[in-house]
């Protein structure tokens, strides 16, 4: 099966949260072939990332053969290796992330199969979801038993207080088995990381996640033995294997937390897998309840655990995609149509 045609689009959405995301969010990539067949993908980088793609991937994909996974990593290292004066990490790995995607749901398509079972062998026949966000009285009454909170920091000692307040109300609401964990969006420091760990521990919280940026792995590494047995998490803004090699060598994170759609898609995910295996470490990807990582997280060593973003109640947001599976009593599991299983909801295009 050959290559026809890519393009990389950027949705027309109308619910986009502010800041960064306005014009740097998901983009779809459409991969076309001579068998009549499709392959849809999902990757980041906004408008950037479309020329990316468009501009410069295009030209490299057209007549590539697409008959295995194998030739799916093929192309992976030549993307990569063609993009390293501007990419690495970043913008260019999102845009590739998303091309891999559609490879992905491309050969899935044509072998009649979920992408899972081109995958591996199906280790779960579901997975354990957790909802992250600021509405846990409706995350509860949804079925969920895990659950994340965001906590920025500021520099305000009455932040302490309001991380308590936060963490005892979502216990008290989910009871004493659930699992609590909170993100801080790398707004924390050593400093303060420790005063958490020590403030929450009647709580039990099972990790924090992102306390510093991705440039700070051997602070990182220190907090591990200074707040057990909280974990650390985190792993969203790194890239490819050869970024997680560095967290690796570092030993800095308990859980890796890589974005399927954004580290260099399945490919690269399932190289970071291997690497995590090697040296005791977990991997709980960035919005695995996603389609994207559903697929890849039943066929794997991955953790039991995949996140969801239920938002808030009666809070619009854009349904790009039709067909995702929903979470039931608190756990998600993918369906067997061919590919990942999603229609793209061609409005927003």
């Amino acid at each position: 099966m050959k290559i026809t045609e890519v393009k990389a689009v950027y949705p027309k959405y109308q619910h986009l949260l502010a800041a960064w995301r306005v014009h740097f969010w998901q983009i779809v990539v459409r991969v076309e072939s001579d068998a009549g067949l499709v392959g849809l993908g999902y990757g980041g980088g906004g408008v950037a990332a479309v020329e990316v793609v468009n501009r410069h991937f295009r030209e490299l994909l057209l007549d590539r053969r697409v008959d295995s996974p194998a030739d799916i990593a093929a192309i992976w290292d030549d993307l990569y290796a063609a993009s390293l004066p501007y990419g690495r990490r970043g913008l260019a790995v999102m845009a590739l992330s998303g091309v891999d995607l559609a490879l992905w749901d491309l050969l899935a398509r044509a072998e009649g199969l979920p992408v899972y079972k081109l995958i591996g062998r199906r280790q779960k026949e579901q997975v354990r979801a957790y909802a992250t966000g600021v509405d846990p009285a409706w995350y509860r009454d949804l079925g969920f038993t895990a659950h994340k909170f965001p906590h920025r920091w500021t520099g305000d000692l009455a932040e302490y207080e309001q991380a308590a307040n936060s963490a005892a109300q979502a216990r008290r609401l989910f009871g004493p088995e659930a699992l609590l964990m909170i993100d801080s969006y790398m707004s924390w420091d050593a400093v303060v990381t420790q005063e958490m760990a020590r403030r929450l521990t009647e709580y039990d919280i099972y990790w924090f996640e992102d306390v510093l940026t991705p440039d700070h792995l051997a602070e990182q590494a220190r907090l591990r033995e200074l707040v057990k047995p909280v974990l650390m998490a985190g792993g969203e803004h790194e890239f490819t294997p050869y970024g997680f090699a560095e967290v690796a060598r570092h030993q800095a994170l308990d859980i890796w937390q890589p974005d399927v759609t954004w580290c260099g898609g399945i490919t690269a995910t399932l190289r970071i897998i291997d690497l995590a295996e090697g040296v005791g470490a977990r991997v709980v990807p960035h919005r695995g309840g996603e389609v994207w990582g559903l697929h890849l997280m039943v066929a794997t060593a991955c953790d039991d655990l995949a996140e969801v973003l239920p938002s808030q109640h009666h809070v619009p947001n854009d349904q790009l995609w039709f067909d995702e599976p929903t979470p039931v009593n608190g756990y998600l599991s993918p369906t067997e149509a061919p590919g990942f299983g999603v229609t793209l909801n061609e409005a927003l295009i």
